[in-house]
């Protein structure tokens, strides 16, 4: 393709941490430009926000679905290639389905969606349709990643035994002993909208996507604990997960929000037969591979000695570190690579290096099951047929 992809956003305007995220990421290779979008469900809210973008007022919509429509019906060489969607959990299935259905390609936030029901529903709209969806799990995307997934897919570590996955935050734990109103009160919290849970749908399911991705791993029962702590919290703040994996692996999972101290500590350990790895996302340009009888060693972003995976994903030359901006432009950059394909009248690939709505399903049931298995007095919960 000869021109940059044009995007649209749903969400994200003043304000918003993701969305401005996603405008980063999505335009960090100059190859994705903003042209429209409907920033807030507040039309002025929206309009101020377009402003701030430097958009075309007449690009910048009251609603999702006015933008849906009228995107739909402007010449091919003017419409938007795609839409960001970067609202809340309750409203990313119908707008991804608007969207879809108006046959513009999607790049949506996870979780996928509000519950299982509603994710499966939009499968069958994505296969369809035919279009091109892209779920943002944005730690797919860094380079040592990638890097620990080819040490997996080639053999190095042997048969796996067990996944180790944790994502502890500690911004909320101030609220624990408070009294009165809590400091942290957002929407993740209302199961009205954030769905069936708060931290275990938040970051439990990048934990989750992130131990599969790496692994290839699918699971077969979970035995979970989830835990509001802070006092009149319908939804959970902490979590806790037993795995047994197809084949016999065993994994823990665990994500918080009252981990005193910890601020975005996501990290993985897979132990195999022949060698184990280690990825920190704090420390995301080190991978580290540790042998029962050698010395461990500690590989580096930007090296000639990386599979072409992680150097096709890397920007900087070694010793020039990469964070969580690049990674999260790595997801835009292979969605990018199919939504021109798919622009372009090519045939796509069965597949790309993104998350995609297979993930987001997975994804969903993982929350289901969780939840499920919290809420029971069964030992073990099976996974949901996908």
């Amino acid at each position: 393709m000869n021109r940059k992809l044009r995007m649209g956003m749903v969400g994200g305007g003043r304000g918003a941490f993701i969305g401005a995220v996603h405008r980063m990421a999505a335009n960090l290779d100059g190859k994705i430009e903003l042209v429209a979008g409907c920033f807030s469900s507040n039309p002025k809210t929206s309009q101020l926000s377009g402003k701030d973008f430097f958009l075309d007022p007449s690009r910048v919509y009251s609603s999702y679905e006015e933008m849906a429509k009228k995107e739909a019906a402007l010449p091919a060489d003017q419409r938007i290639d795609f839409v960001s969607i970067v609202v809340r959990n309750n409203l990313h299935v119908p707008v991804a389905k608007a969207f879809l259905e108006a046959g513009i390609n999607v790049v949506c936030d996870k979780p996928l969606g509000f519950d299982l029901r509603e994710a499966k529903g939009l499968k069958k709209v994505v296969e369809k349709t035919g279009k091109v969806f892209a779920l943002t799990h944005n730690y797919t995307g860094y380079p040592m990643v990638k890097e620990a997934r080819e040490y997996v897919k080639k053999g190095r570590l042997g048969r796996i035994l067990k996944v180790v996955a944790e994502y502890p935050q500690g911004y909320a734990v101030g609220d624990v002993d408070r009294k009165g109103p809590t400091k942290i009160n957002s929407w993740r919290t209302d199961p009205a909208v954030a769905g069936a849970s708060n931290c275990m749908g938040d970051i439990g399911t990048h934990a989750e996507n992130l131990g599969r991705y790496i692994t290839g791993l699918d699971i077969e029962e979970v035995c979970a604990e989830l835990t509001a702590f802070i006092p009149g919290r319908e939804l959970d703040d902490d979590g806790n997960v037993l795995i047994r994996y197809k084949g016999g692996a065993k994994g823990i999972l665990y994500a918080s929000q009252i981990s005193n101290g910890d601020e975005n500590a996501l990290s993985i350990r897979v132990y195999g037969t022949k060698a184990s790895l280690e990825w920190h996302q704090e420390e995301p340009n080190d991978l580290i591979i540790k042998y029962a009888d050698k010395p461990r060693q500690i590989l580096r972003r930007g090296n000639d000695y990386l599979g072409s995976a992680a150097q096709a994903n890397s920007r900087t030359p070694f010793a020039h570190p990469e964070g969580f901006i690049e990674a999260f432009a790595n997801v835009y950059l292979a969605a990018g690579e199919a939504i021109a394909a798919e622009v372009s009248g090519k045939k796509l690939k069965k597949r790309y290096d993104f998350p995609n709505i297979d993930d987001g399903v997975y994804g969903m049931a993982f929350i289901e099951a969780v939840v499920k298995s919290s809420k029971s007095k069964a030992k073990w919960t099976k996974f949901p047929k996908l």
